[in-house]
């Protein structure tokens, strides 16, 4: 209990201290101040920790690292010193940590393995690698063994052991067959997860005797074959057949029937299992099966959900693969196999580990003397990890004494630091699925200030434009930045300036009078340093006259002008463009000073011209369109709108009606569509006319229905395709009587606009619906739910009447009715209103804020009593302002946001927020008065999110095979950022991308060099930031590398190799570093190796490639000597080997082969001569004589036969066809000689021919003429062949003729790949 009182206390301490601590310096990366100053080493680059290498190839171990002065390095192996000077196959690369083992030269990779660390070592302190664990790969061969065939029932299950070697990294399984071909896989027979081949249950038609198992290793690009499996299915159709040719037609005995069998599982067995699976790796769990008819698999996790997005099924659902698991994938998870006869399961109980991973690692820290400090180091796992310090490689209990640091768990604090405080700390994490290592320094620097700002800078703005003038500054402890304008002018204050931490100064709007000199002044306790730079502000370009629509006859002449207007010590380029391109390459078009004239103007120049004019500072632009009509053509027809209708006349006057009539004028060439009548009311709105209505172009007579107390005025428009007429001249006039109204106010309503008065309000009808004179309303009110009489008074022609002393917030009954001199409208209806609001009383109470992510939080409130609102809830306002950044010190303007929630909710969603900050809100309740009061403020702060695209990313200075690439960070980081990642592929010239490249580069960097890459070659990169968080928004850019004049390639460093070195510069805590140089492996297609095998009328060609996946090759030949075009033939997919067909015998061909998509990119020639043709297939014997006189004599005696067969078999008499046919076997069915494995020679059943060195045919197969060309029967055997992932033939066959064993060599290497048996590369 002591124990645990005491880390509390100590943690309390801690979290106090942290609050009051200093933050670290930053320290700008200049090349310049980089070189002076001291940095402790950081590792850059090494191999991982899991280290398998080739044994055939020199072993590589990388440890790159940085510093001032530059670090030296030392090795342990085993956890002793390693000394290379020693052994003298081990080298170390100069000005590097890197070590060279030269197997290649006599060593053994097996002598070199075991656990490596390097130490990066200079003045300032020690940095340390990770454990590298170097094994060299492994490839055994398959033990002998004597395989019995399987003889199986149809219907019963069986399981083909595959057993493979175990070698390292274990091999990749597949199964095929002796033509290479894959064996089908389907619900009833798969492959497992052990490389066995499963049966669920088998059919006769998988009788075979080469169920082949291969095993491919990857590492060394190996495949080894198992000896062929043979598999017999016994039919019940076919064994009751041989027992009934056995028995007497009385025995009644056979075989049984298939039967069918509910399901049991071939694997896994047993009802239960269990499986661990480490944190973000694959989990696979595999239930395979039998049954008759074949079983479904079915998955279910106990007790829950399987993982949404995460989970897949394979090898038809007999596989459930969850991708990246964590903690919560434990569980049970129940297979489930189901046929018609019943079902069974497995249960597999699934336990997730996790080895360690980080939360916090320690970052480098950069100190001044006498400041203080922290290195954090917070990593999780299962089970939870432990953590150890280091100091330059040596446990920190162990290590000298420093009484500035204090170690308190996860976390070492500094205190006063001084410069001998310097030191590389480790932090180690570790549990018993693996562990990390972090190293991050601390630096402590008491450097002067320094003003990195070229002095005398000139910087140029145009006028009313913002104005950033730059001082970056270093020093440590930080020094203060003042600005003057003038030699001997005042520090500058006030709105008009913005001074922003890392020294700029910005003019947010400059004037002419802002021109000048400005003095920055940077001090600190070890001194002071002031430059100067100059501003001028220039006056904006303008377009004084502008391009105009122009509208040009085909064949004339156009001309646009473009008056600018610049300031005189700028010097502007005028651009014009059409459609927003180049103007087209013709002598027409005439570019002036002034002006684009187009002569000759065709029909393809009508477009938008526009005239850009930029000057170093600005641009501007405008624009015209130009309009190319053809000559005017012959008059035609034309048509217009309608005349205006005359004689109205109106006939049969009553009271509410009358009719209407009219004569139409000339249509004008287009019929009339319809009449449109319209009214005007003289006695009320003189003068304005109204919709009446509208008839049908036919209609010259309407019927009017009429209001009372209107003295109308009719007039008639007519209507065609082209528009309306003007109206026709106006009826006469027609007063109608008078009426009581028929319709009272509409839109009552009842609104107080202060807390003691109701304000009525109504819509006064219009001038006609009064339907007589003294129009006047009457308005009643009375309070509702209160045995009250209504109140009543008449009010003139007005729209609104004010009760006053009422209650606060009370609904009263409201109706007003209209009224005239000779009576009352209807009775109205009554509506609720509500005397005036007063502010609401209460706050919102208990105000809780739950932060959902980075950018939304929910917060929640109690209601207030509805009587303490005194109005109508309208809802709740929530005030809130971001109080600062969490990652930036800069105080800023706070802007209030406001979100209004309607109604009586009690929560609300904030969204928007900015990641990584403070925040304050206080909620208020509002009613149609206003707001009512705050409630306290409350305090909450949003977690670290992804940041946004780096600012910029430009990339300069191509070379043959270099780029340069610079970056600025983002606008927004929310949060603190961790590094940048950066991808790039190559564009080919189909546009098409090669594979992609990835390279994490720390945050501190703002720069790099790419080296190694292809000439005249066109990459793209996608290039973004992380925090903890993860990856922000990605920005993109392409650029090419130069041509090579030579037109050569150059030669690859470091091919095959990856990434060979990476030097950095500068701490990742500086603002800008000396490029970061990456060697990247050379993409330089190749094609070599051409070799021909040639026949009579083929040919076989093959070759070896060298570049970039997925090219798609052609072959090209001719006759050699001869200057006819190549001949050109695709490869079909991705092949290294074509048949060419159709040859001359006797014939020497020229061949080579390209690649499609790579331009120009071809291999060198070869020179092949077919075989002589022989006389015998020269000469057509369909054509000779002699010939067709024995064809004829063949046929007369066949017919011979067949007439005494049939007088033969009228008398009873038997023909022996059995034994003829015997006799006379046809020899072209007779099979090939076969010599125990070796290969046969083919030959021509003419003149016994052998074909050419390498021509070779399986000895158990004969060869076809038709067959396919991507058969490997052409080829013969292919255990010298190689095989692409899927175990199609890719590699060229073998010519060699001497016999070979069947079995291979007992080592437990394999031999060479191009000679061993059963072994592929």
């Amino acid at each position: 209990m002591m124990k645990k009182k005491s880390i509390s206390a100590s943690k309390a301490s801690l979290v106090f201290f942290l609050c009051q601590m200093i933050s670290a310096l930053d320290v700008p990366l200049d090349s310049k101040l980089l070189e002076e100053l001291s940095q402790p080493p950081t590792i850059t680059q090494q191999s991982p920790k899991d280290y398998i290498v080739d044994p055939r190839e020199n072993i590589v171990i990388q440890c790159e690292a940085k510093g001032k002065p530059p670090p030296s390095f030392s090795w342990t192996r085993n956890g002793t010193h390693f000394d290379i000077d020693k052994d003298e196959l081990v080298t170390m690369k100069p000005n590097s940590g890197t070590l060279v083992i030269n197997i290649m030269n006599g060593g053994k990779a097996e002598a070199y393995e075991g656990v490596y660390q390097c130490t990066a070592r200079n003045e300032r302190g020690a940095a340390i690698s990770n454990n590298i664990v170097i094994r060299p790969s492994r490839s055994p061969l398959w033990t002998k063994e004597k395989l019995e065939p399987n003889q199986v029932r149809e219907g019963d299950s069986l399981v083909l052991h595959c057993r493979p070697p175990v070698g390292l990294p274990p091999p990749i399984i597949f199964w095929m067959d002796n033509a290479f071909q894959r064996l089908p896989q389907s619900e009833r027979v798969s492959q497992g997860l052990n490389g066995d081949l499963y049966f669920s249950n088998v059919q006769p038609e998988d009788t075979r005797e080469d169920y082949i198992c291969y095993a491919r290793f990857n590492h060394t690009q190996t495949i080894q074959q198992k000896q062929p499996i043979s598999v017999k299915v016994f039919s019940m159709d076919s064994l009751n057949d041989t027992i009934a040719a056995n028995l007497s037609d009385t025995d009644i005995y056979g075989a049984k029937p298939v039967t069918e069998r509910p399901p049991i599982l071939l694997t896994p067995t047993g009802t239960t299992s269990n499986k661990v699976e480490l944190r973000g790796n694959v989990l696979l769990l595999e239930c395979i099966a039998a049954g008759l008819p074949t079983p479904v698999i079915r998955w279910i996790k106990e007790g829950g959900e399987l993982p949404a997005n995460r989970t897949f099924f394979e090898n038809f659902k007999k596989t459930l693969k969850i991708v990246d698991v964590s903690e919560a994938d434990s569980g049970n998870y129940k297979c489930i196999a189901r046929n018609i006869l019943g079902s069974t399961h497995h249960v597999i109980s699934v336990t997730v580990k996790a080895a360690p991973y980080w939360i916090t690692a320690p970052r480098n820290l950069v100190l001044s003397p006498g400041e203080d400090g922290s290195l954090i180091c917070r990593a999780n796992g299962n089970p939870k990890p432990s953590i150890s310090w280091l100091s330059n490689g040596v446990p920190i209990a162990i290590a000298p004494e420093d009484p500035s640091r204090k170690v308190d768990g996860d976390t070492i604090i500094f205190s006063a630091v001084q410069e001998r405080s310097s030191a590389v700390y480790q932090c180690n994490a570790s549990n018993e699925y693996g562990y990390l290592l972090a190293n991050a320094f601390v630096n402590v620097l008491a450097e002067p200030p320094r003003i990195l700002t070229p002095a005398n800078k000139l910087y140029q703005v145009i006028l009313d434009s913002p104005a950033l003038i730059d001082c970056a500054y270093f020093g440590s402890p930080k020094p203060e930045i003042e600005w003057f304008k003038g030699v001997k002018g005042s520090i500058l204050r006030g709105n008009e300036y913005v001074f922003h931490d890392n020294g700029t100064l910005e003019i947010p709007v400059a004037q002419k009078d802002s021109s000048g000199t400005y003095t920055c002044v940077a001090r600190n306790e070890l001194g002071k340093i002031q430059n100067e730079v100059q501003l001028e502000v220039k006056d904006p370009t303008l377009i004084i006259k502008q391009p105009e629509y122009k509208v040009i006859q085909r064949y004339g002449h156009v001309s646009f002008e473009c008056i600018i207007k610049h300031d005189s010590t700028l010097i502007p380029t005028v651009i014009w463009l059409k459609d927003n391109d180049e103007l087209p390459d013709d002598e027409r078009f005439l570019v002036g000073k002034d002006n684009l004239t187009i002569m000759n103007v065709t029909d393809k120049d009508d477009g938008t011209y526009t005239c850009i004019v930029n000057t170093t500072l600005d641009s501007v632009s405008a624009s015209a369109v130009l309009t190319v009509v053809a000559a005017p053509p012959t008059p035609a027809i034309i048509y217009a709108r309608p005349n205006p209708p005359f004689d109205l006349e109106l006939t049969g006057q009553l009271e509410r009606s009358i009719e209407l009539s009219w004569i139409p004028g000339d249509e004008n060439n287009s019929p009339i569509t319809s009449f449109v009548i319209e009214y005007e009311d003289g006695l009320h709105e003189p003068g304005v006319w109204h919709y009446q209505t509208e008839v049908p172009g036919s209609q010259t007579t309407v019927q009017l229905k009429l209001s009372p107390y209107v003295n109308y005025s009719f007039r008639v428009i007519a209507v065609n395709e082209i528009g309306r007429s003007q109206p026709s001249e106006p009826s006469e006039q027609y007063l109608t009587k008078s009426a009581n109204p028929d319709e009272n106010p509409s839109n009552v309503q009842g609104i107080g606009s202060e807390p003691d008065n109701l304000v009525i309000t109504w819509e006064s009808l219009k001038g006609f619906q009064s339907n007589g004179p003294g129009l006047q309303y009457k308005v009643s009110w009375r309070q509702k739910d209160v045995d009250d009489e209504w109140t009543s008074v008449v009010v003139a022609n007005v729209s609104k009447y004010i009760v006053s002393g009422t209650p606060t917030f009370v609904p009263y009954e409201i109706k007003v009715q209209a009224l005239n001199d000779l009576g009352y409208a209807p009775e109205p209806s009554e509506v609720i209103g509500h005397s005036g609001e007063d502010l609401p009383m209460v706050a919102p109470g208990n105000v809780q804020v739950h932060v959902i992510n980075s950018t939304l939080a929910k917060v929640h409130w109690d209601p207030v009593p509805l009587k303490s609102v005194r109005g109508h809830l309208q809802g709740y306002k929530v005030y809130y302002w971001k109080v600062q950044s969490l990652s930036r010190r800069s105080k800023r303007h706070i802007e209030k946001k406001i979100l209004t929630f309607r109604g009586n909710k009690t929560f609300g969603m904030l969204p928007g927020l900015e990641p990584y900050s403070s925040y304050k809100l206080n909620v208020r309740v509002v009613n149609g008065k206003g707001e009512g009061p705050a409630s306290p403020d409350k305090v909450f702060k949003t977690p670290e999110g992804v940041p946004s695209s780096p600012s910029f990313l430009k990339i300069t200075n191509p070379t043959l095979d270099s780029l340069t690439l610079e970056w600025g960070s983002p606008t927004h980081p929310n949060g603190i950022l961790i590094s940048y990642i950066l991808k790039f592929q190559p564009i080919n010239n189909t546009h098409e991308l090669g594979p992609l490249v990835e390279i994490r580069i720390p945050a501190n960097e703002s720069s790099l060099i790419l080296k190694n890459l292809n000439y005249s070659t066109r990459y793209k990169f996608y290039f973004n930031a992380q925090t903890s968080v993860g990856s922000g928004s990605q920005i993109t850019e392409e650029a090419v590398t130069i041509m090579d004049e030579a037109g050569i390639p150059r030669p690859a460093v470091g091919a095959g190799k990856g990434y060979s070195e990476t030097l950095f510069a500068t701490s990742p805590v500086m603002h800008t570093v000396r490029p970061t140089f990456y060697k990247v492996q050379p993409l330089y297609p190749r094609i070599r190796n051409v070799t021909t095998a040639a026949a009579e009328t083929y040919a076989n060609i093959s070759w070896e490639y060298e570049g970039p996946d997925h090219a798609n090759f052609y072959v090209e030949y001719g006759v050699a000597g001869s200057k006819e075009d190549w001949k050109k033939e695709i490869v079909n997919g991705s092949r290294s080997f074509f048949v060419l067909k159709g040859l001359t015998p006797g014939t020497a061909y020229k061949v080579r082969v390209g690649a499609e998509g790579l331009s120009g990119f071809r291999s060198s020639e070869d020179v092949f001569e077919t075989g002589p043709a022989m006389a015998s297939r020269q000469v057509d014997i369909a054509t000779q004589g002699w010939f067709i006189g024995l064809m004829c004599a063949v046929a007369l005696l066949i017919l011979i036969l067949l007439i005494v067969c049939f007088i033969r078999r009228n008398k009873g008499g038997k023909y022996p066809v059995k034994e003829k046919e015997d006799a006379h076997a046809d020899p072209e069915i007779q099979p090939m000689k076969e010599d125990d494995g070796t290969f046969g020679e083919y030959s021509d059943a003419e003149d016994h021919k052998p074909l050419k060195k390498g021509s070779r045919t399986p000895s158990d197969r004969t060869v076809k003429k038709e067959d396919s060309d991507d058969s490997l029967v052409d080829y013969g055997e292919g255990v010298n062949g190689q095989f692409n992932e899927d175990g199609s033939f890719i590699g060229q066959y073998s010519g060699k003729k001497e016999k070979e064993p069947a079995e291979g060599n007992e080592s437990s290497e394999a031999p060479s790949p191009v000679n061993a048996m059963n072994s592929f590369v």
